[in-house]
């Protein structure tokens, strides 16, 4: 499986109430985004991972801002079947895979693309997108380094999302902006599916750009 290829977008989540997990997935799903990055940075974080994983079976749930390698194993046992890391330490890579399922370590700069790729990782989180360079910065790896491809997260919404999605080296964005606050503190999730069906729709414009092949 590869992460790159689920959605055009992956939804970054942060859950300070596990029982908000189900029906947030559930959204995000019947919207369109299947893939969906829970981060550990609540307490609930694991718990809710494991209520998707066991509630929403058409779901794929990861855990993201994954810093240690106690914590790949805690998500994996709580059901993450993809991990997330803002950045990697030879420690971490090690633990991501031996754990048995896809990850996206994070970098931001052309030396920790060039170590990934030495230890044979092609895939990868570009973060924080952009404040490390945006778009013109990836367009300028794509040159030297064509075999790497990245999820941008970081600074990312509707309106740049598009001319992340045209980038040949990009296969998927993570952003938030289908997740507002006031929608999440209302338990609106008729709110969520509709802006997740939105940033769906933006697979057509991955597509035609010719990304995510």
């Amino acid at each position: 499986m590869s992460v790159l290829d689920l959605a055009p977008v992956v939804p970054v989540v942060v859950i300070e109430d596990a029982s908000d997990a189900v029906p947030l997935a559930r959204a995000l799903v019947a919207g369109g985004l299947p893939a969906i990055e829970v981060t550990l940075r609540t307490p609930a974080a694991l718990e809710a991972i494991r209520a998707i994983a066991d509630g929403v079976p058409d779901a794929v749930v990861g855990a993201g801002t994954v810093v240690t390698p106690e914590q790949v194993t805690a998500s994996v046992a709580a059901g993450a079947r993809f991990l997330v890391s803002p950045g990697w330490t030879d420690v971490l890579l090690d633990a991501m895979r031996a754990s048995g399922v896809p990850f996206l370590p994070g970098v931001s700069t052309a030396s920790e693309v060039v170590a990934l790729l030495e230890r044979g990782v092609r895939e990868m989180k570009f973060f924080p997108a952009q404040a490390a360079g945006g778009t013109a910065y990836l367009k300028s790896l794509a040159g030297p380094l064509p075999q790497a491809r990245f999820c941008p997260t970081g600074g990312i919404g509707p309106a740049n999302a598009p001319d992340y999605l045209s980038l040949p080296n990009v296969g998927c964005v993570g952003g938030t902006w289908m997740l507002p606050a006031d929608a999440l503190a209302a338990r609106d999730w008729a709110r969520v599916e509709e802006l997740a069906r939105a940033a769906a729709e933006l697979k057509n414009l991955r597509d035609a750009g010719g990304t995510c092949r």
